[in-house]
């Protein structure tokens, strides 16, 4: 593959610095600058005397736009060519892999074929999808090839650059595939594969990146391109003498490669000596070497060039000249030969007998004939191929000849014989095309080809039908002139057929499809055999449809239609279904032996008959036909049955009105008495149909005790029915129903009332409803309320704890206690304050919750006492690389051990006053005592079970060392320098440059260039294109200056801000303050949401205010009436639970508890860090944390200046 790249002076300055390890530590680009965090607005246009500013970090990031998009185009020579099936250009698996690439990297490619038969690609898009579809082609359509190059181990770091960049850049640039060894891998060999072209820049690129990496010596030359070949010779031959003689390693740029410079890397004394010989050949080539320029076609350059280039060092080797060939891009046909004079001449015999060597002629040939010319799967034209190899025959779409290529003798062979083939072919073949409507193409094609196939067999013709995207009406038929005229005859006689049908739907319920077409189509072939002509299709199962499609000749699709509705009108009345409850043991009664009586039964009065498996529980038998047949077979059973046992049938009156309540949920009623009467069958009329007759059978006792309990059942519903309700917690439900729903079951049992719980669906969850007679009713009621007394009559029982655990249990708002409490029933567990050494811990709650609670209690103290604390020593700048992104690292660490893990603060850098854990400012910074002693801020602490901190500090250890790994010595070849820049205050413009005296001035240089760069991009502050606001607070004035039509606009925007202020209204309203975090919400997520949808602003009471339940609403009118409706159903929602959790809570977080106390105990926090802060550098004092003006706090109301602007909006 070939393309154009550019590499100019800085984009080769860009490169090297991508070599160049990092010049700030990992610690300081941690920190972010000041000026970063907080970046000023511009304030001035420009200063009273005229001079610029510097440009501030909101304008110095402006650049030029560049285009977005790119296109770029690459050839693929013929040999590199991976599919070269001239046959299958546009389809195939060539034009499966463009479109793969196309959908994978989002560029555009078109795709053009050479004369030569070279692959021209066209890829279109943003600069990285045109880089990724380059690296895509080249390994994809391109054949590849492999090289090695071998540079010192400790360089393969910088090849694979930062997270992998460079060498992600560098493979997509080259387009190959680069493997480094891994780092346990003492090989230095890098292995490059992709094409010869794309190996060669790879190649160049790694061994340039190794020789900048190189402690030895390195020169650069710059020697003009076109003397390159002089220097490399003929195959590389002289530049690897000269490196085996001087020892040195010479890097000569390839041809495809746009560089004059070439490196050379060695010992002083070998870098020096290869340079003299370079600059010798190169002086002598320039004193003596000439040049002429001859006019060659450009479509001979190719000839000369040779495969891979290999003619052009063939000249080079015989004659010593170069010759120089324009690039394929361009339209010249210039080619220049530069040499001693003595050896142009016969190089040019050279070059003109090389672009002779190769004759182009063309054979007339219609352009239907080509495929047959080609054979197939290219048969015919491999046999004139093999025997004359150098001839490329190309055929060209839509054009009537074919163009031959290659040397001259054999030209005129091919030629001879393909306008042989080309006679006889005319001789003996013809074409005709038919105009057929496009919507009777897939008719004619017939299922799977079955129609246009068996046409093309019968008169040996190609039938070429165009696909539906080309909406033609032509239809080409190729072959015997006497086939073509036959088929041509019956594909007009099938398209004249096709008009004259006709298209039926027909319904039919989809649940006879099925029994239409029959087991395997039995069914539906007599019925296609029967009406050959019509086309009958059913929908796919998938999509649920009723209709049958039909298709043929009118009158026979009349006919077939007839005979499906009589088929279906069968089905319908064959479909009657009724089920009859048969005794379990008398199945096999009626089955008979071998099925004899279930078989006489169906054939005598043709009926489907199914029996519920043997293993079932069911005993319905179903029977299905017609509704009369479907009765004497009804009756048949029955009497089966009622011959085989005394089994009696009687029908009971029972009002409607009452069927639902008697069957119960889901059948619960009736079943439970058909199973408490020895399984007899009780049958209810079907819903709505307001018959009152039940019919109840089975054995005659059964059947009577069951009348009476049905009766019975009934006479409760309507005169006796009672309900009752009751309330317990939602907790003591669970110990209410029991486990498996043993106590529930025992009060059923004994009581017959039926007893209802509330699901989670339910608002109300602790209302239990009762139903069932009154007397049932009130004796269940009896027993639950004792149950509930029982759960109500709690227990108070105390345990021991040290009191060195009791933080384990409150922390983390009582978590712990909450997990408790979720599991045991509620049981409430009470700690003494904090700062009491007691180790009394209560426990309250139902006895045996209160036992449980109390075990799993001592499980967890015992596991705190079996714990350890055991230190591990970091450098304080690896922490947050251990941590890792939001702490992921080191949580996982603390799950895989079960540990806990503690960092130090962070070490003050300034050495300035730090605050100690009691909040007292020490002005003095105490050393350790032992200088070998480690840092506190060095200091990690683990604490655990043993063996399980041990295990955690193997891991912290690993990690730690895996890091350093990666950072590597990012030290070598640092230019430490320090640059001040003076604080704002100070108005200086000398900034102090301290470092090494060879260091300094390329720091200096470096300033410079930047101060130019701002100053060129501040002219756009200069224009004006800001606006400078000044307020007069005593005059209620606000000066806008400006551009006229900016200072407009300014002015009726603050103008529409004013007039919303003075729309606004103020209202106060009463929310209890226990509600007020609920609506606050994590984080202040709730009030923003709510600010947010009504546009209103809340303001909450401060704690210690005088009345904590006052909220302030500002807004609109309308708006803050909403609002307000809003918080208020809020607070009714939320006090429901509040005053349920209340006494919970009380037991959960001790009385003397606060989160002062616990902020204490944490010990202060470092808070946002930033370097080169105002305060840091000059005398300007750092902002008061403390002050609730400066740094308000959420929802305190702050004594604000008033503005014009109107009050504050957060």
């Amino acid at each position: 593959m070939s393309s154009v790249a550019v590499l100019t002076q800085e984009s080769f300055n860009e490169h090297r610095s991508g070599l160049l390890p990092e010049q700030k530590g990992e610690e300081e680009e941690a920190l972010p600058t000041y000026k970063d965090a907080f970046p000023p607005l511009p304030e001035k246009a420009a200063s009273p005397e005229g001079t610029q500013e510097t440009a501030n970090a909101w304008t110095s990031k402006l650049r030029p736009l560049k285009a977005s998009v790119i296109t770029q185009v690459f050839h693929v020579p013929l040999e590199e060519r991976k599919y070269k099936d001239i046959n299958q250009f546009g389809e195939g698996d060539q034009a499966k892999v463009c479109v793969d690439i196309m959908h994978k990297t989002g560029a555009h490619l078109e795709l053009s074929l050479a004369k030569d038969q070279g692959l021209s690609i066209m890829v279109s898009g943003k600069l990285d999808a045109v880089m990724k579809a380059r690296k895509e082609i080249v390994s994809r359509l391109q054949t590849q090839a492999s090289a090695t190059v071998a540079i010192p181990k400790e360089h393969h770091r910088f090849v694979i650059g930062k997270n992998g960049e460079k060498l992600q850049e560098l493979e997509l640039k080259t387009a190959t595939k680069i493997q480094i060894p891994r780092p346990d891998d003492l090989s230095n060999q890098i292995k490059i594969s992709g094409t010869k072209e794309g190996l060669e820049k790879a190649k160049h690129e790694i061994l340039l990146i190794s020789a900048e990496q190189d402690k030895r010596a390195v020169e650069r030359v710059n020697i003009d391109k076109v003397f390159h070949p002089f220097i490399t010779g003929a195959y590389n031959k002289l530049v690897g003498e000269m490196m085996q003689e001087t020892g040195a390693r010479i890097n000569v740029p390839p041809p495809s490669v746009n560089k004059t410079e070439i490196v050379i890397t060695g010992e002083k004394e070998q870098v020096a000596l290869a340079v003299a010989m370079i600059k010798k050949v190169s002086e002598e080539k320039k004193k003596n070497a000439t040049t002429i320029a001859v006019e060659v076609k450009k479509s001979q350059h190719k000839y000369v060039i040779g495969p891979k280039g290999n003619t052009l060092q063939e000249i080079l080797d015989k004659t010593g000249v170069s010759v120089e060939i324009p690039p394929s891009d361009s339209s010249s046909e210039t080619v220049i030969l530069r040499g001693e004079p003595d050896r142009l001449g016969q190089a040019l015999t050279e070059v003109y007998a090389k672009a002779n060597s190769y004759n182009v002629s063309s054979v007339s040939a219609p352009s239907w004939l080509h495929r047959f010319i080609i054979g197939k799967k290219g048969q015919n034209l491999a046999k004139i191929t093999q025997q004359m190899p150098k001839v490329h025959i190309e055929f060209t779409e839509g054009e009537d000849r074919i163009t031959l290529e290659g040397p001259t003798k054999d030209v005129q062979m091919v030629q001879s014989q393909i306008e042989a083939i080309v006679t006889d072919l005319v001789s003996r073949m013809d074409y005709t095309e038919i105009s057929v409507d496009p919507k009777f193409h897939r008719h004619l094609i017939g299922k799977g080809g079955v129609n246009i196939n068996r046409i093309k067999e019968l008169h040996k013709v190609t039938v070429r039908i165009p696909p539906d995207n080309e909406k033609s009406n032509l239809i080409r038929i190729e072959g015997d002139p006497q086939g073509v005229q036959e088929a041509k005859k019956e594909l007009l006689e099938l398209a004249s057929r096709m008009e004259n049908e006709r298209t039926k739907d027909l319904i039919i319920e989809q649940r006879f499809h099925r029994a239409i077409i029959g087991q395997k189509g039995e069914k539906i072939k007599e019925v296609r055999d029967k009406f050959p002509e019509v086309i009958i299709n059913f929908p796919d199962p998938a999509q649920k449809s009723d209709i049958v499609q039909l298709r043929g000749p009118r009158t026979e699709v009349e006919k077939c239609a007839k005979f499906m509705q009589k088929i279906v009108a069968e089905m319908v009345e064959n479909s009657f279904s009724v089920s009859v409850p048969i005794f379990k043991q008398f199945h096999r009664n009626i089955i008979g032996k071998g099925g004899s009586n279930i078989k006489k039964i169906r054939e005598e009065t043709n009926t489907k008959i199914d029996l519920p498996a043997e293993n079932s529980n069911s005993e319905m038998i179903v029977i299905t036909g017609k509704k009369a047949n479907c009765e004497v077979a009804r009756n048949r059973i029955l009497a089966i049955q009622k011959e085989l046992a005394n089994i009696s049938e009687i029908e009971v009156s029972i009002p409607s009105k009452l069927h639902n309540s008697l069957i119960g949920s889901k059948g619960r009623f009736v079943r439970s008495i058909m199973e408490e009467c020895g399984g007899v069958h009780i049958h209810f009329p079907t819903e709505g149909s307001g018959i009152d007759k039940v019919t109840i059978r089975g054995p005659v006792e059964e059947v009577e005790k069951a009348k009476q309990q049905l009766l019975a059942l009934a006479e409760e519903k309507q005169i006796k029915s009672h309900t009752a309700e009751l309330r317990a917690k939602p907790e003591y439900h669970k110990f209410l129903i029991g486990k498996g729903g043993g106590n529930i079951r025992k009060v059923r049992d004994s009581t017959g009332a039926r007893i209802i719980f509330p699901t989670a669906d339910d608002k109300d969850q602790e209302l239990i409803t009762v139903i069932g007679t009154e007397e049932a009713v009130q004796e269940a009621q009896k027993e639950l309320e004792e149950l509930i007394k029982s759960l109500d009559n709690v227990v108070e029982d105390n345990m021991s704890v040290d009191p060195k655990h009791h933080r384990y249990f409150v922390a983390r708002r009582g978590q712990v206690l909450r997990d408790l409490a979720d599991e045991y029933g509620g049981v409430m567990v009470s700690f003494p304050r904090t700062g009491s050494q007691s180790e009394k811990v209560t426990l309250k709650g139902a006895k045996e919750c209160v036992e449980a609670a109390k075990k799993r209690m001592l499980e967890i103290v015992d596991d705190l006492d079996a714990q350890v604390t055991i230190e591990c020593v970091i450098a304080q700048k690896f922490h947050r690389s251990i941590m890792g992104p939001k702490g992921s690292r080191i949580q996982q660490i603390t799950r895989d051990h079960n540990v806990q893990i503690k960092f130090p603060e962070r070490e003050d850098p300034q050495g300035k006053r730090r605050i100690n854990e009691n909040g007292e400012a020490n002005g003095e910074v105490k050393e350790p005592v032992d200088p070998n002693a480690p840092k506190k801020c060095d200091v990690i602490v683990i604490s655990g079970r043993k063996e399980r901190c041990e295990g955690a500090v193997e891991a912290l250890k690993v990690l730690h060392k895996d890091i350093i790994r990666e950072l590597g010595s990012i030290s070598q070849n640092r230019c430490f320098v320090n640059i001040q820049v003076p604080a704002p205050d100070q108005q200086s413009d000398k900034i102090a440059i301290t470092g090494l005296a060879n260091h300094l001035d390329r720091a200096k240089e470096g300033l410079l260039e930047r101060v130019k760069e701002l100053q060129a991009d501040s002219f756009w502050c200069l224009c004006g294109a800001t606006l400078m606001i000044t307020l007069n607070e005593e005059k209620d004035q606000i000066t806008i200056t400006g551009y006229e039509h900016k200072a407009i606009a300014a002015k009726e925007a603050i103008q529409h801000i004013v007039d919303e202020l003075e729309e606004m209204i103020s209202e106060d309203i009463t929310l209890d303050s226990r509600v007020h975090a609920r609506i606050i919400g994590a984080r202040g997520k709730g009030i923003r949401k709510i600010m947010d949808e009504f546009k209103v602003d809340l303001r909450f009471p401060q704690s210690g205010a005088a009345d904590p339940n006052l909220v302030t609403v500002t807004g609109r009118p309308e708006l803050v009436d909403e609002a307000i409706d809003h918080l208020l159903n809020l607070e009714e929602e939320y006090m429901a639970d509040v005053v349920e959790n209340e006494a919970k809570m009380a037991y959960m977080r001790p009385p003397g508890g606060s989160a002062a106390s616990m902020d204490e105990q944490r010990g202060p926090s470092k808070g946002f860090v930033v370097r080169e802060a105002p305060w840091t550098t000059g005398n300007e004092k750092a902002p008061d944390m403390s002050s609730s003006e400066d740094f308000p706090s959420f929802g305190a109301p702050v004594a604000t200046k008033t503005s014009p602007w109107g009050p504050k909006r957060f």
